[in-house]
């Protein structure tokens, strides 16, 4: 296991913004990272996919459907086409009572994302997408040259629910910290004996985390994690409450669409 022990403010948990201050802005854009950073997060939460030329770009969806308003999908299309994407308007539709006005805001690039937090001290939670027509290694291999381009090595998390792509990264990289991603399924409930079962699984893919959706949590599933040497992260929460509980549990991180909530509440 990677030995670092990662990044703690003098006050816990830390407040990751899932994919920006996704509640205030359209997320995985610039807009919602640079509000992200100006409600003071401790970090960011983001996915990244590739192009049809292999450059990684900032975007959850496979289909440009949601964000995007536009029929096709990712891997498509060329990073230049998918900077060129208006991927704010959508928000706004959303959101008519909103003050601001996203309209044109662009797809970002892993390269533009890194640039703006070269200057920060923020920590960068970066969720591979493979998907099925792109490999883990490809995507692995494009992800770490721009951490690698950028040093920022020691501010990156690279976290995925392919756990081979985990592996690859460890593989390829052992000194990125690694974090493998757990979510609920509803076609076959998590039963105690699978929830024990996700930490055997983390830790077969050399992670140095462990990223639950919050309804895996449990204390079981917590103590065998800080037993195998993982750190705990948990997602998506945007109520209060779980402060406390993070901080009963010894949680590294809370990703959260409303990092301003949180963090008042952490820290009043």
């Amino acid at each position: 296991m990677n030995g670092k022990s990662g990044h703690f403010p003098a006050s816990s948990p830390l407040i990751i913004a899932h994919r920006g201050a996704s509640v205030v802005a359209p997320e995985n854009t610039l807009a919602a990272f640079s509000r992200a950073i100006k409600d003071g997060a401790d970090g960011i939460e983001f996915d990244v996919r590739l192009s049809r030329d292999q450059v990684p770009v900032v975007i959850h969806d496979a289909t440009l459907e949601r964000t995007g308003l536009t029929n096709g999908l990712v891997g498509e299309l060329t990073a230049n086409e998918l900077r060129m994407l208006d991927v704010g308007s959508w928000f706004d539709s959303r959101n008519p009572d909103s003050n601001s006005s996203y309209a044109g805001e662009n797809l970002p690039t892993l390269e533009q994302v890194l640039e703006l937090f070269k200057e920060q001290s923020s920590l960068l939670y970066l969720e591979m997408k493979p998907g099925p027509a792109v490999g883990g290694t490809r995507l692995a291999v494009e992800v770490l040259r721009y951490i690698r381009n950028y040093q920022m090595s020691d501010r990156v998390v690279v976290k995925s629910f392919d756990l081979s792509a985990i592996a690859e990264v460890k593989r390829i990289a052992s000194g990125i910290r690694t974090a493998a991603l757990f979510e609920p399924r509803l076609t076959r409930p998590f039963s105690t004996v699978r929830r024990m079962k996700m930490v055997d699984f983390a830790v077969q893919c050399a992670a140095d985390e462990i990223a639950l959706h919050h309804t895996l949590v449990s204390p079981r599933v917590i103590e065998k994690a800080k037993g195998a040497g993982l750190e705990i992260v948990v997602w998506t929460v945007d109520k209060p409450d779980w402060i406390q509980r993070a901080r009963t549990l010894r949680i590294k991180a809370i990703i959260t669409n409303d990092p301003a909530t949180m963090l008042q509440n952490r820290d009043r």
